[in-house]
């Protein structure tokens, strides 16, 4: 059975190769698979990955897992459950077998699969199930977590003997771990208490909450292996979140927050490093920015970590080295370089750092001297790239996509990151992504109205014609300090090729306050929030209809997050637009204040609380223009979405509910700032094509529910007429087509 189904893979990608280019669809988007990063074998022979797809009958995302061999070659699918998902794999140190995490017999427990195939073998049977695992360096144990969900242990699993037992007896869960290098302790987070009456009360149905419950500090320990009594690392009043390992395992680089009732996580997160033996927390920042990925070098001498240049709130990020040994701040890396660098990785031999870098929409790698010096280019392409280093190998991972190219994994030797024809693809997520009509994909450059260059991409219907004009939509990304790259528009949130394929142009600026242009472009707008971001975008629309490619009559826009913000400013800006689509988007900032998970971006948008600058919050309100509203608004909210909550859609719906402007408000149950459940995805999407066409071409119903369901049932019916499709995927040859 698994050598027949093995064969119709690579069928269907035959078929796929032979088959008619097609339009792509929404049910293309919400049928995506994802291939998660691969984990390579500790010889460096494999790699294994875990894929995620959809159900159609169920109307889930589950992962299944493959195996492809570094040298290239076709993925060969080690897993095959329909309903359930294996994922978080973790090879053997022999690198002859691999572990994972499935609920395929009910609650999720540990299995193991050699790499020559075969059933995998179920290592637990927790009635519980078990949390998260760690495998001993030394291949004799496998650490994980186990029990009620309230008061999970630390359990160790003898591979030797199939046996096992329960570690740790904490009164609270514990909720992380990592071995040692040596295999001598399993390293493990554990908060300081977990009162007894507060987890009653809940258990019995008292689930009343109370705002701001003081967390207690959360603190790592050690538990030695295979006995021995557990031992406090860390004190004081934190919570650590995050914790790393030097090489030598002498220190911990430690991320915690202040375990105080009114602690702002995201700014609040310091810096510590750990000296193991002594106990001694040593405190390396003091800010009100958050620092991420501590990363020590190879030797153990200094301890990197991503930061603003500054540690100022949206300064350009760079990569912040301490010394270990004395904790002191050496440098700020790379010196001279206008664009936030994400630290991929060090080099073998801890003389460089490798990094990620948006260059407006573009994103490659580069690395700097760690003494400091000139920024080298290593990859130059016109796409977006995310890079990580296997430690075990020294292979180079990276995803690669470009707006033709849905994400997918390759491999490389660190020498030939540089060039593309070297790389060797481990996946093949989408093979039938080659039948798509897609559109035609250019950067567009433009003047605004203070003379500054902007930038964004513009998305074309594949039959593009000079000289016609089409209808135009601009989608208004969220952040806002964030960019459109190049990648693959593939997400309810980005389907500009869905609407380039139904004759739309779509307009994507990268306005001001975006990230990728430097320092000073993201931090132009706090104190001035909508004003001259919004003129670039309308400076942008300009610049097309100027052109001739635009439809003057026929201008649309839309956004989720900050670009809900920006298309509830168009709102009350301009009648220009026939339609708006506006998702998760502000129109009381006042209220949004309160509302709202996180208050200081708020704070260094609008400088200040609403308390201090009443007046500027309420200025930029769009609630307050809202009697100008004229344009037929489609507002889409999640029920639980904690980032920008509902009553910011409620209030926006019932002011243009009263003023008479054609209005329809879309909830998305048990969703949050995002929309993750495919049939909820599908709907957003076809309920934003159909309400442009409606106030922009034929006039289509709206709501048009018989359709929407039947664009689930078809494509549902498609996929199960054709088992294969499901797991159509695995690269068919090595190196990049």
């Amino acid at each position: 059975m698994r050598a027949m189904r093995l064969s119709l893979v690579f069928l269907v990608v035959a078929g796929v190769l032979g088959a008619q280019p097609r339009p792509m669809s929404p049910t293309d988007v919400v049928a995506l698979r994802t291939a998660q990063r691969p984990m390579v074998s500790p010889d460096g022979r494999w790699a294994v990955f875990a894929l995620e797809s959809l159900n159609w009958e169920k109307g889930e995302f589950y992962t299944d897992l493959y195996l492809v061999p570094l040298s290239g070659g076709a993925a060969r699918r080690m897993t095959f459950t329909a309903e359930q998902s294996e994922q978080n794999p973790i090879w053997h140190p022999d690198g002859r077998s691999f572990f994972f995490t499935s609920a395929r017999e009910g609650r999720t427990q540990l299995y193991r699969m050699a790499i020559d195939g075969g059933e995998a073998e179920r290592l637990t049977n927790e009635r519980e199930g078990i949390g998260t695992y760690a495998v001993d360096p030394q291949g004799r144990y496998v650490a994980y977590t186990a029990g009620d969900r309230n008061r999970r242990q630390l359990y160790l699993y003898e591979l030797s003997t199939g046996r096992s037992r329960e570690r740790t007896r904490f009164s609270a869960p514990v909720e992380q771990l990592r071995w040692s290098r040596d295999g001598r302790f399993v390293y493990v987070l554990v908060a300081d208490t977990l009162d007894p009456v507060e987890v009653r009360r809940r258990e019995r149905g008292f689930d009343v909450r109370r705002m701001d419950e003081p967390p207690p500090p959360r603190h790592l320990w050690r538990v030695p292996v295979p006995d021995g009594e557990p031992e406090r690392i860390t004190e004081g009043p934190w919570r650590i979140t995050q914790f790393v390992l030097s090489p030598d395992g002498r220190y911990l680089a430690v991320l915690a927050v202040p375990a105080a009732r009114y602690a702002e996580p995201p700014v609040e997160t310091e810096l510590f490093l750990v000296d193991v033996e002594h106990r001694r927390m040593n405190r390396l920042t003091t800010n009100r920015v958050a620092e991420s990925g501590p990363t020590f070098s190879p030797d153990g001498r200094y301890l990197a970590v991503e930061a603003p240049r500054n540690f100022e709130l949206y300064d350009e990020g760079k990569l912040h080295l301490f010394e270990v040994v004395s904790g002191r701040w050496v440098r700020a890396l790379p010196e001279d370089f206008p664009y936030d660098a994400n630290l991929a990785f060090w080099s073998s031999d801890g003389r460089r750092l490798y990094f990620t870098a948006g260059e407006g929409v573009r994103e490659n790698l580069f690395s700097v001297p760690v003494e400091g010096g000139p920024v080298r280019r290593e990859t130059h392409l016109n796409a977006t790239l995310t890079v990580v280093r296997d430690e075990e190998s020294g292979r180079i991972l990276i995803r690669y996509t470009d707006p033709y190219t849905p994400p997918d994994w390759y491999t490389a030797r660190l020498e030939e990151v540089g060039r593309r024809e070297r790389w060797v693809r481990l996946s093949e997520a989408n093979p039938e992504a080659r039948l798509w009509q897609l559109g035609q994909v250019e950067v567009l450059r433009w003047k605004s109205t203070d003379g500054q260059t902007v930038e964004g991409l513009l998305v074309k219907p594949p039959d593009f014609q000079t000289g016609r004009r089409y209808p135009l939509i601009a989608q208004i990304h969220g952040g806002p300090a964030a960019a459109y790259t190049l990648a693959f528009p593939g997400s309810w949130g980005n389907f500009a090729h869905v609407w380039a394929a139904r004759g739309y142009l779509i307009f994507m600026p990268n306005y001001r306050g975006s990230s990728n242009y430097g320092e000073r472009f993201r931090r132009q707008i706090a104190g001035d929030y909508f004003r001259q971001a919004f003129d670039d975008i309308m400076t942008g629309i300009d610049t097309l209809l100027q052109r001739g490619w635009a439809d003057p009559e026929r201008l649309g826009i839309m956004g989720w997050s900050a670009g809900g913000h920006w298309s509830n400013w168009a709102l009350v800006s301009t009648d220009r637009f026939k339609a708006i689509s506006t998702g998760a988007g502000a129109v009381n900032w006042i209220s949004l204040y309160a509302q709202t998970d996180v208050q200081f971006t708020r704070e260094f948008y609008f400088q200040g609380t609403p308390y201090e600058r009443w007046d500027h919050y309420l200025e930029v309100s769009p609630l307050r223009y809202i009697r100008r509203a004229r344009t037929p608004t489609l507002i889409h909210f999640g029920e639980e979405d904690r980032r920008i909550p509902m009553p910011q859609g409620q209030e926006l719906y019932m002011a243009l509910k009263k003023l008479g402007v054609p209005v329809e408000f879309l909830i998305y149950p048990g969703m949050g700032h995002g929309i993750t459940r495919p049939r909820y995805q599908l709907v957003k999407m076809l309920a934003e094509l159909d309400w442009f066409e409606h106030w922009m071409g034929d006039r289509r119903p709206w709501p048009n529910w018989a359709a929407w369901l039947e664009a689930w049932e078809q494509a549902a019916r498609q996929a199960g007429s054709n088992t294969a499709t499901n797991v159509a995927t695995g690269s068919t040859q090595g190196g990049v087509p």
